[in-house]
């Protein structure tokens, strides 16, 4: 069977209207979203540490001098930043500690309006923008057409961060603040968006908009584009049903390759976005000064938390999502055939007979 012939066949799932893929790929990151902010968080946390020592040194026990100590023992402070967050459950446990399990969700408002934002444009947009994308490149069908999906994903995973940019900012802010340093900068997600505007102005709600949009291009070929080229794949050469283990299979793969290549951008991203103005004079300056200070090690900070989140919000985003459309589509047939629908959706969800269900010999052979 050529791969057209197979990819025809599971695509049959994929003919969901535009405003149907918006919703559920919005709706599907949220809860995504929700189920994993506190490893994104704890991420956060690691990434700017080491990051502005004298804030730090500013707001501890006035029980010595601060510029004193800082002349006569310059590498204490390094030390003190260095073990105040120790991997992902040591972070986690530390956050929860000293500022209570709230605040593993702070930003949360911020996140899901983002993810909103985001995740409906740069996967929701995907399929569309793949069929134009073919139409020009006229990339061999019988093929994996790579060209192709990776010009989708640089597409919709650039145009998604310039519009959903100012939430990433609010949601940062509120991760990397701390109550025993610098205490909640801003009592609301509407109140940040207000302050930032007033005393930085627009350009501070785009603050790190050039990093993002390469760290999100990047992530959204990474994470989409591999899981489509996944998925296909296990569907042809592994013969795989198109069920949970093949979406839950095809996430991880992603989830991986998404945390391998966007590490570096993403620590740079976050630093400068949470940097005071003035601190940097870019994204570059921001990546510069870090890696003469702390070495290369710097932007792979946080890998781990950054692994676990990204595997398991790529597991229940795409499950989510799948199941979602896949449902909605369900629903959307049952007007027409309501017996054939539902032995449809069971099938495809629990692998009972395969890809693509044979609904019409079901209903034959009742």
């Amino acid at each position: 069977m050529s791969f057209q012939r197979r990819a025809s066949e599971k695509t049959t799932e994929l003919t969901a209207s535009v405003p149907v893929k918006l919703l559920t790929a919005g709706s599907a990151a949220c809860f995504a979203d929700f189920i994993t902010f506190p490893l994104d968080t704890a991420k956060v946390r690691l990434q700017i540490q080491g990051e502005q020592p004298v804030r730090t040194v500013a707001l501890a026990p006035a029980t010595i001098n601060t510029s004193a100590s800082l002349k006569l023992n310059p590498s204490s402070m390094p030390a003190t930043q260095h073990v105040q967050y120790r991997g992902l459950v040591g972070t986690i446990t530390t956050i929860t500690r000293q500022e209570g399990f709230r605040t593993l969700y702070n930003g949360l408002s911020a996140g899901l309006q983002r993810q909103l934002c985001f995740c409906s444009i740069r996967l929701g947009l995907y399929d569309t923008v793949k069929t134009f994308y073919g139409s020009l490149l006229k990339e061999n069908e019988a093929g994996l057409q790579i060209g192709t999906r990776i010009l989708a994903g640089l597409t919709t995973g650039g145009a998604a961060v310039m519009i959903a940019q100012p939430t990433d900012v609010v949601k940062v802010r509120f991760q990397a603040a701390t109550r025993s340093s610098t205490g909640r900068r801003y009592a609301s997600t509407l109140e940040a968006y207000r302050t930032i505007h007033r005393e930085e102005g627009v350009r501070g709600l785009w603050r790190g908009a050039m990093p993002n949009v390469g760290r999100n291009a990047i992530v959204n070929v990474a994470e989409i584009v591999c899981y489509d080229v996944v998925k296909d794949c296990l569907l042809l050469y592994a013969h795989m049903p198109n069920d949970i283990r093949c979406h839950f299979s095809a996430a991880v793969v992603a989830g991986l390759a998404a945390t391998i290549v966007a590490s570096p951008v993403d620590v740079v991203k976050t630093r400068y976005m949470n940097s005071p103005r003035g601190q940097y004079q870019g994204a570059f300056d921001c990546a510069i000064r870090m890696g003469a200070k702390e070495g290369v090690a710097a932007f792979y900070k946080g890998f781990v938390p950054s692994f676990a989140r990204l595997v398991s919000w790529n597991v229940v985003m795409w499950i989510s999502y799948e199941q979602l459309k896949l449902f909605s589509l369900m629903i959307f047939s049952s007007r027409i055939a309501p017996r054939s629908s539902l032995i449809s959706y069971v099938s495809i969800t629990t692998g009972w007979s395969g890809w693509p269900p044979d609904s019409a010999a079901s209903d034959s052979g009742s």
